[in-house]
């Protein structure tokens, strides 16, 4: 397994890194056993995988909890990537969450501590239904010195973002905050950042994680077709706003992107390779990526 820094001072991440949404189990996706959990944590840290990425909102902070438990006498061996939801980010109230996702995570510190969205009203309407958080939002610079004066303590090992634009990026880099990495969507049906966002990273010594390597199943060949894939992962600008729990209200793009699926296996064929596979390899050649992120729910997964 190859390693490669993340940003320009940030840490050695394996290229593939897992994905631990469903740890914990939860609405999303399912009931997830521990003992499942444990054998793929460790199966990983074997394989010499060693970054391993949650967040508190994943299963209410039992993604956390999951994966603590999991690495229990070989934390050291691990990355541990974690996320603070936007809502969160006022300085007390940024504090106590970190202190509950290191509780969860049964270590002293984090490795990455990343703001999972953009600090507006837009994106934290996503996170609570509070009125006065969505109306009055923290601000960044309040939120990143916040980061600043934890990472001095100690608590976590480097500062990071998910989801962050350039004009984002810019406000948190004015405040003299380095940032090592930022997770974003990547993956053949979504390349949206490789106009500016990419360049913007290299430039500023920013690593990228690369997120929806398999587009949540629809590149790893699992479904028939758009209508047999859960509502709630078909929100994106490539589904129609008609469906259920859309988020966008817009045409979508549902023809192109079922053809380009369709050509994408028809490759993996070709080739005799699960389309996983070509997914995960399509994304890993972008030398500006650090590292792509691919959920595992048993050893069987992991190990393919």
């Amino acid at each position: 397994m190859q390693l490669r820094c993340c940003g320009r001072n940030g840490p050695f991440l394996s290229r593939i890194g897992l994905g631990t949404w469903a740890f914990g189990g939860g609405d999303y996706w399912g009931a997830q056993d521990q003992s499942d959990v444990d054998r793929v944590v460790r199966s990983a840290l074997d394989l010499r995988i060693n970054y391993f990425d949650t967040a508190e909102m994943y299963n209410a902070g039992a993604s956390e909890t999951s994966l603590g438990h999991a690495l229990k006498g070989r934390r050291d061996e691990a990355v541990i990537g974690s996320k603070i939801s936007p809502c969160h980010t006022r300085p007390d109230t940024l504090r106590e969450r970190c202190e509950a996702s290191l509780r969860r995570l049964r270590t002293d510190r984090i490795d990455v501590y990343m703001v999972h969205w953009p600090i507006h009203r837009e994106s934290i309407r996503h996170f609570t239904d509070d009125p006065s958080a969505i109306e009055n939002p923290p601000s960044t610079k309040e939120a990143f010195l916040t980061l600043a004066d934890l990472q001095r303590e100690g608590k976590i090992g480097h500062i990071g973002v998910s989801n962050f634009g350039v004009r984002q990026l810019r406000e948190v880099l004015d405040l003299g905050v380095t940032l090592a990495g930022n997770e974003l969507p990547y993956n053949l049906l979504m390349r949206g950042i490789e106009r500016e966002l990419v360049p913007f990273c290299r430039e500023n010594g920013i690593g990228i994680i690369g997120y929806m390597t398999l587009m949540q199943g629809l590149l790893a060949g699992d479904y028939e077709s758009f209508d047999h894939v859960p509502a709630v992962r078909l929100r994106t600008r490539h589904f129609s706003g008609g469906r259920e729990l859309s988020r966008h209200g817009e045409p979508g793009i549902e023809d192109q992107s079922w053809r380009a699926i369709v050509e994408i296996r028809a490759i993996a064929r070709d080739l005799e390779r699960p389309v996983s596979d070509v997914a995960l390899a399509w994304a890993l050649a972008n030398p500006d990526v650090s590292c792509v992120l691919a959920g595992c729910r048993n050893q069987s997964q992991l190990e393919e």
